[in-house]
């Protein structure tokens, strides 16, 4: 019965009306200003007051304070929320009141003695303050009494912030009514803040293990919460760690956007922590002002606009005031997404989806003559080192010839700038991808040098971008484990030791405008990619913050390096210097420069070669065209235990490329070798007559 009054007075978990707050004051107002003048007539036995006059006063309290309360909109604040600097108000708007009621009494008719009306103001004011704030301290106690017990009979989950800036007391504040969490403190790192309260809220601390064990059982805490990613980053390898151990849930509260974007609101904007937010490096500093100049008012086309990249390109540029978006794939799925997606999200944006493919040029030609794009991003190419492996030719003509066909067409079409996306794989290339990549970058920077040295006519500017890989990008390692954890694994690794570098795709975007807005043509630009991951250690961690033990309930298995795989990526070749930029996070790679010319001939004879599908005559010119390919041994596949299983394999599944007559495949061989131990699989390779001994650049 009371809960469904509280209902009805939107009491429960909702926020009391403005206009009954208003009433409340009001009758609040009026009765102190009764018991006032009532105490005055008790102690001054001649103060002549009568009936009229209490009616005359109820009403006229009761107008004063309805005016007061107006102008300083007293009724608009939440009450549960309210905190000492409100009070304020509720002075000023009393102090109003007496004023008024001064002059009211003041010019009465009857008249009062200025004694009387001295004494009645001063009290008055007194009273009404201390009755409005004792109403409102009554009613945070109501509601934490009854509406909170009745939240607290549901399953929320005690919880304790890590840390104690404001940021984390604001956060506990705006928990402490969660029909979801149950904040029970704070914990920090060190004893210098032990004994303290902050918000009503105990301060734990924790130096060890044993610290975290005992915090956790005697106050039954089932959750630690980050209020941002540098915290969280910081304790990954110590509170993190510790509360996996003991299967204490880990949360996050994260940016704005994903929780405007996302499904959290009704979580209260928290969400488990993932592996991205303690990957993810400080936040990028870039310079917003001079980006949104590079762009404002001009034509932009995103090739590759429905991919991991090229859409987060599109997502940012559509901030930056730009006239048009071009969106440019090949992908139907894929597009018809981020177009809804623009669609909720940007609705004044001015955007074109184009369903066309960078190997079919009068499609590229039919884009740039209807939409005269100024700024042109192109992120389309294939990315996957296996696939490209078995299929070289294809990776030849979308990341050689569909950029080359792109570049031609901003010459042709007047482009003022376009902006290349390539891969720490094309440096020192060994698989088919990298060296497609490589050769793409070899041609665009031959072109820009053409046109600078005046062999050809033409104002664009090229600018190629290097960096690794993205975190959740499609098809990439973090998504794939997720996925395998959430079957019941097992997890796979192809092998023990090999690194990756990470990078947001947010954080290589922002680098990407950046180095778009400082290049002035002909420029790679390589991205400081910050610390090298370990897969291995990575799927351990993922396994752990998903609450599974590694090996017992879910186990890591290792598959072998795949084909054209290596066990490190390398940001620069060694042959390459490197010169500083304006941004500390960018630098310009100096690379061997290529004659135009000869760059045609090469790209036009590897189109040749790729549209015949002639693969060992494609896999000799690109060798030949990337002097600093490196034919690098891959670490075994054949590791004590699975290969016997990879040798079945090999004989089951045939290349269908592979020629035994042909010999360039003999000129990569090395002898077989016998299955090694673990701890000599870096030395092994082998060579069969299969796909599996078809990787291009091998020992």
């Amino acid at each position: 019965m009371f809960f469904s009054l509280v209902k009805r007075l939107h009491l429960d978990g909702s926020y009391i009306r403005s206009w009954l707050i208003l009433a409340i004051d009001l009758a609040v107002s009026a009765t102190a200003t009764l018991v006032a003048f009532l105490g005055i007539d008790y102690f001054v036995r001649n103060s002549g007051f009568s009936l009229l006059h209490y009616l005359f006063l109820l009403v006229s309290a009761f107008f004063c304070s309805a005016v007061a309360f107006y102008i300083f909109r007293t009724y608009r604040t939440v009450i549960r929320h309210s905190s000492l600097r409100e009070v304020w108000k509720l002075g000023a708007a009393t102090l109003l009141k007496e004023l008024l009621m001064l002059l009211i009494l003041w010019f009465w008719p009857d008249g009062m003695t200025f004694k009387a009306i001295g004494l009645c103001v001063v009290l008055d004011l007194f009273v009404t303050v201390c009755m409005l704030i004792t109403v409102r301290v009554l009613m945070i106690l109501l509601y934490d009494a009854i509406i909170l017990s009745h939240i607290r009979r549901t399953n929320r989950i005690r919880t304790l912030v890590y840390g104690v800036e404001s940021k984390e007391v604001a956060l506990v504040m705006r928990l402490q009514n969660s029909p979801h969490y149950d904040m029970c403190g704070f914990i920090t790192y060190g004893r210098r803040l032990k004994y303290y309260e902050i918000a009503e809220r105990p301060v734990y601390y924790f130096e060890t293990e044993e610290n975290i064990e005992y915090v956790l059982d005697k106050f039954g805490i089932e959750a630690i919460l980050f209020g941002n990613y540098a915290n969280a980053k910081a304790e990954s390898d110590r509170l993190i760690k510790y509360c996996v151990t003991h299967g204490v849930k880990v949360l996050i509260v994260p940016p704005i956007d994903e929780i405007v974007d996302g499904k959290l609101a009704h979580q209260g904007g928290i969400r488990d922590i993932k592996i991205e937010d303690l990957l993810g490096r400080e936040e990028i500093k870039i310079s917003l002002g001079e980006i949104m100049d590079n762009f404002r008012d001009k034509t932009v086309l995103v090739t590759g606009a429905a991919g991991s990249i090229g859409s987060e390109l599109c997502r940012q540029l559509a901030t930056f005031g730009i006239r048009q978006l071009i969106l440019f794939d090949n992908a139907e799925t894929p597009m018809h997404e981020i177009r809804l997606e623009m669609e909720d999200r940007f609705p004044d944006l001015k955007f074109v989806p184009v369903i066309g493919d960078v190997r079919i040029p009068k499609r590229l030609d039919f884009v740039f003559r209807t939409y005269r794009p100024q700024v042109v991003f192109h992120a389309a190419a294939y990315k996957h080192v296996p696939l490209m492996e078995e299929n070289p030719c294809e990776a030849v003509l979308v990341n050689v010839v569909g950029s080359r066909n792109v570049a031609d067409r901003c010459i042709r079409y007047g482009v003022e700038k376009m902006v290349m996306i390539s891969t720490d794989k094309a440096v020192n290339p060994t698989n088919v991808m990298g060296c497609t990549k490589r050769l793409a970058e070899i041609y665009v920077q031959s072109l820009g040098q053409a046109i600078v040295s005046g062999r050809i006519e033409g104002r664009t500017q090229f600018i190629t971008t290097r960096f690794g890989n993205v975190l959740g990008s499609n098809g990439s390692v973090i998504p794939r484990f997720r996925e395998q954890i959430e079957h019941g694994g097992p997890v796979t690794v192809t092998h023990p030791e090999i690194r990756r570098y990470f990078m947001t795709i947010p954080e290589a975007c922002r680098l990407v405008m950046e180095a778009a807005t400082i290049g002035r043509g002909n420029t790679i630009f390589v991205f400081d990619m910050g610390e090298c991951v370990k897969i291995a250690e990575l799927a351990r961690r993922m396994i752990a913050l998903a609450g599974f033990r590694v090996d017992q309930d879910i186990r890591i298995v290792y598959t072998g390096l795949r084909p054209g795989e290596k066990l490190y990526e390398e940001v620069l070749s060694n042959t390459e210097n490197t010169l500083p930029t304006a941004h500390e996070k960018i630098r310009i790679a100096k690379v061997r420069e290529y004659d135009y010319e000869e760059a045609c001939r090469d790209v036009e004879e590897l189109e040749r070669l790729a549209r015949e599908f002639d693969i060992p005559n494609v896999v000799r010119l690109m060798k030949r065209i990337v002097p600093g390919i490196i034919r690098r041994t891959p670490a075994s596949r054949y590791t004590t235990g699975n290969w016997k299983r990879r040798e079945q394999l090999d004989r089951d599944v045939k290349n269908p490329y592979l020629n035994e007559k042909e010999s360039y495949w003999r000129e990569d061989r090395a002898p077989d070798c016998i299955p090694l131990p673990k701890e000599s699989a870096n030395n092994c390779c082998r060579s069969t007559t299969n796909r599996w001994s078809s990787t291009l650049f091998r020992c």
